[in-house]
């Protein structure tokens, strides 16, 4: 038997459970060496339980060029192959570990959403989507699901936009470890869908920011009529999406006499506003500048803050920083330093 394996060209058959206390072996020597490294962990029986990460993966399966071959991964994804996987701009790095002691890199290159269809879905989406949260939670109208999932024309990629390559000796254009990383994408967009967008590098924003521009000028039609509510709910429209609307976009939209008795307001009261009124509308108006207050902080903390502490210091609620942590790190102005801690860049 072992003369027809060696001459055969079939490789000695490996039980699962030797597959993988192989694979955990090698990813805790590598944590020694490299404590930032995010494996792919698969803890229940699907290989992807969120919308994003469902769909990433219906769509690889669903082209010809793929079906046949990326089934070769699911069993590497399960039983923790993918050691390490990061996802960039355009890009997707991972460690593999195959039959070799040493793991296999793989590296895939995805092209950015072409304008054309980014500008079509733009346009779908506009006035349709109210919230980052739901977009990420893929809580959206069925129509604007099929528009994202819509073959060569949604948001995600068909295989020309799609080139990869390993260091393994496997001769199939598509091999057990690529398919497996491929995999391990849509397992790592259950954990972080915002990513989906940072691999296709196209502004997650822009899907929500026409129907908030909608809002917010349906906001300010009342402002003659009540200006301490504008400014309250649009300070509410800018913690929720982590986008700073400005003082001076709200100020310069009211009407010039409305406007003026805001701004003295710190100066003197208004005859037909109480002290009490008018502190309060002050105080709505220093809150509409929460991105800029939460990258302040991180500017003072040159080792980085974690997010639990802006918390406590700005008294948000932790999905309103994390959405403005977001914000401010697709605008370049902030990194991690590590897992949940954030430092300025500048």
């Amino acid at each position: 038997m072992s003369y027809y394996r060696g001459y055969s060209g079939f490789p000695e058959y490996v039980s699962v459970g030797a597959k993988k206390a192989k694979a955990e072996k090698k990813l805790t020597q590598l944590k020694k060496k490299n404590p930032d490294i995010q494996p792919v962990i698969i803890e229940s029986r699907a290989l992807a339980k969120s919308w994003w990460g469902k769909e990433w993966n219906k769509n690889l399966e669903r082209y010809a060029d793929y079906s046949n071959r990326i089934g070769r991964g699911r069993s590497y994804v399960r039983h923790g192959a993918v050691l390490d996987l990061k996802i960039r701009p355009g890009k997707v790095e991972a460690l593999v570990q195959g039959s070799h002691s040493k793991p296999y890199s793989v590296s895939i290159n995805i092209k950015q959403i072409p304008k054309k269809n980014w500008a079509a879905i733009k346009q779908n989406c506009k006035g349709r989507m109210d919230g980052l949260q739901k977009l990420i939670a893929g809580k959206f109208p069925k129509e604007l699901g099929d528009i994202f999932t819509q073959k060569g024309k949604g948001l995600f990629p068909v295989p020309k936009e799609i080139n990869f390559d390993c260091t393994c000796p496997d001769w199939a254009s598509m091999c057990k470890h690529v398919a497996a990383a491929l995999y391990g994408i849509g397992a790592r967009l259950d954990e972080t869908p915002n990513l989906f967008f940072v691999l296709r590098k196209v502004e997650i924003n822009d899907l929500v920011t026409e129907t908030l521009q909608e809002s917010k000028n349906e906001l300010l039609s009342k402002a003659k009529k009540k200006t301490s509510r504008v400014i309250e709910d649009d300070s509410g429209l800018s913690d929720i999406f982590g986008i700073d609307l400005g003082q001076e976009s709200i100020l310069g939209t009211l009407k010039k006499d409305t406007a003026a008795k805001i701004k003295k307001s710190d100066k003197a009261v208004p005859k037909k506003q109480s002290p009490k009124k008018v502190s309060k509308t002050l105080k709505k108006i220093k809150t509409i500048t929460t991105l800029e207050k939460i990258e302040q902080i991180i500017h003072k903390r040159k080792k980085g803050i974690a997010i639990s502490e802006l918390v406590k210091k700005t008294g948000m609620e932790d999905q309103q920083v994390r959405n403005i942590l977001f914000r401010l790190k697709s605008l370049g102005e902030i990194e991690n330093v590590s897992r949940g801690i954030y430092k300025c860049t500048k």
